[in-house]
């Protein structure tokens, strides 16, 4: 075996001595090929495939032992293979990380290099391929992940219309299918939600809609406008029964029926900071109208309280909440929330369905406040506090977190919040702060104050609102998206009012119309591009808090300069309109009795009273 070896190892030998004799030199041969391998080493393309493949043919001739014809030319590429196999590795690595950097370089085995080669004269372009750095390739697998909600299980149907019919005609079991109690189970069955769409449109406005409310028997609805008017519809036929002036100042925020008997009584609040009632007739229109109590910045919101019908709660910007009895001609006050000691501003207020002294505020931080009528004063204490407790690191930031609608569900177990540029939450209300119960993803909260509420007789169902136009409904349980619709053509969708009784829906924002769904489709909810809409929303979020930081900085010293310098100007002309009516007074006084004194002394009383009412 030695010998046979020995023997193989001298005629290859004498075969690359012979090869070397017949082109020359032996050493100036052995120069030229290794100058041949620096140079194809070097060379990028076809170059460094033609010296893989070189080596390639070589190893294939050794490890097969055919040499058959043309000695001389295997011979050699046996010897330049002898030349390259130290070098090789390292030839290897090099196209590997130079084909890293184009778009078919992923995925190659430093194996597979010399099978390729055999085929390749230039970069390989026929490997399979999937990316092309690790960079790359974790923002593709971001850009076609799926979003976290649409991987939520789906809610299974658990009411179905042809049992219930046939079990309500047949009789059986009477005391479980009264006609209330089908209304109510039909109102909180998925199949409802899912087939709801839009019957028609409400138009009579001239501006945003910002506010709706059902009359609590069902059969009115309400709506305020930019327009500062209130309209009152006989939302069945879609027709306006009356149109009425709010005497507002400002946009209408709020507008609310009062459970009073009589005519009607409609409580509104706006940008003004005023809180009025107004009590009209569809027959005879407004019998009266008149303020209840004023905020000294724009108030938002109302919450009437179910046992004390004749009791308003207001809250607004300036961070008070206000207690208005229709009976009475001047408001209570009952607390002022503050944050980092100063008054917080307010966007929203809602009384517990059960505890008549209970309610929760929310307002331009990330915390739900809840206090008690009963404990309130100068230095009330909260109830309780929610938040989610990984959403006070962003809270602390420059552009803050803040809650644009907070309200109980329909026992006062639980408490829903939105908060702008974040997701929808749930808490329990007995929970420690900093505890969530649920949490719902996928529209997008940011360019108004937005609202958010249940639907269905038990809060089955959550429904809100979205910057991209959309009308998202998610199942309270299992957290998925279970209807998705264009509510808005305008783009953004900030008001909801699901209807006391029946499974409907109400809607409005920038258009200047009211939208009224009803469970009437026939068919289940395609949602097609739900994918695409919610990554939409996703990356306006992100770009918003991480890409606006800078301008968000700007404009706030920028405003802080302006109101400083209106300030100080301010002050600057009332000192020189005293300076100079003093110059005044004196120079033409040289001669004058002690009675114009007084008289000078009395006017400029009369100035600083002045100034002090305006200032006030």
């Amino acid at each position: 075996m030695d010998e046979k070896c020995e023997d193989d190892i001298n005629s290859g030998e004498d075969n690359n001595s012979s090869a070397f004799d017949s082109n020359g030199d032996s050493t100036e041969s052995a120069k030229r090929l290794k100058t041949e391998r620096y140079s194809s080493e070097n060379s990028n393309g076809s170059s460094s495939g033609g010296v893989i493949s070189s080596s390639s043919n070589a190893e294939d001739e050794t490890e097969n032992s055919t040499s058959a014809p043309q000695e001389s030319t295997a011979t050699a590429s046996t010897s330049q293979g002898r030349l390259l196999r130290v070098c090789l590795p390292k030839t290897r690595v090099y196209r590997r990380y130079v084909e890293e950097d184009s778009p078919a370089s992923a995925g190659v085995d430093s194996n597979d290099v010399m099978e390729e080669s055999d085929h390749d004269e230039g970069p390989s372009t026929d490997i399979d391929t999937t990316c092309s750095t690790e960079i790359h390739d974790a923002d593709v697998e971001s850009d076609h992940e799926e979003h976290p909600v649409l991987k939520k299980p789906k809610p299974k149907h658990s009411w179905f219309m042809i049992p219930e019919f046939v079990n309500r005609q047949i009789g059986f079991s009477a005391k479980t299918q009264s006609s209330i109690l089908f209304q109510r189970r039909c109102y909180g069955s998925l199949h409802c939600v899912q087939r709801l769409e839009l019957m028609y449109k409400l138009d009579k406005h001239e501006g945003c809609v910002n506010s709706l409310n059902f009359h609590p028997n069902g059969e009115l609805l309400a709506s305020g406008s930019d327009d500062l008017k209130v309209v009152i519809w006989d939302w069945k036929y879609g027709i306006p029964l009356l149109t009425f002036e709010t005497k507002h100042r400002g946009n209408v925020f709020q507008s609310k029926f009062l459970p009073l008997s009589g005519d009607l009584h409609i409580a509104t609040c706006a940008r003004d900071g005023q809180v009025r009632l107004a009590q009209v007739s569809t027959q005879e229109g407004v019998r009266s109208s008149r303020k209840l109590g004023s905020h000294k910045s724009a108030c938002h919101k109302l919450a009437i309280i179910n046992s004390q019908p004749h009791v308003i709660l207001s809250a607004g910007e300036d961070g008070e909440v206000l207690l208005h009895d229709v009976r009475n001609c001047k408001p209570e006050h009952l607390l002022t929330v503050s944050s980092d000691f100063r008054p917080m501003a307010l966007y929203s207020i809602n009384s517990h369905p059960l505890s008549s002294y209970e309610f929760c505020v929310s307002g331009r931080d990330h915390i739900v406040r809840t206090y008690d009528q009963r404990k309130c004063g100068s230095e009330a204490v909260p109830l309780n506090s929610y938040f989610p407790k990984k959403l006070q690191a962003k809270s602390d930031d420059f552009i803050g977190l803040h809650v644009t609608c907070a309200l109980y569900n329909h026992n006062g177990s639980e408490i829903l919040a939105s908060y702008n540029d974040e997701d929808i939450y749930t808490f329990d209300v007995n929970g420690t702060p900093g505890s969530y119960v649920r949490q719902f993803q996928g529209h997008r909260n940011g360019a108004t104050i937005k609202g958010v509420n249940y639907f269905g007789p038990k809060s089955e169902f959550i429904v809100s609102g979205s910057d991209c136009g959309n009308l998202y409904i998610w199942e309270k349980n299992s957290e998925a998206i279970v209807n998705w619709m264009l509510a808005d053509d305008s783009g953004v969708v900030n008001c909801l009012e699901p209807h006391p009784q029946l499974p409907f829906l109400c809607t409005s924002g920038l258009d200047f119309d009211v939208k009224v769904w009803v469970p009437s489709c026939e068919s289940d909810p395609l949602m097609s591009g739900l994918s695409d809409t919610i990554k939409s929303n996703t990356k306006a979020r992100t770009s918003y808090i991480t890409g606006d930081l800078n301008d968000s900085h700007m404009l706030w010293i920028l405003w802080r300069h302006l109101r400083t310098t209106s300030r100080i100007n301010r002050s600057n002309v009332r000192g020189g309109e005293l300076f100079s009516g003093l110059e005044n007074t004196n120079s033409s006084s040289d001669s004058a009795s002690s009675s114009d004194v007084v008289d000078s002394d009395g006017d400029s009383d009369e100035f600083n009273s002045s100034a002090g009412c305006t200032t006030s």
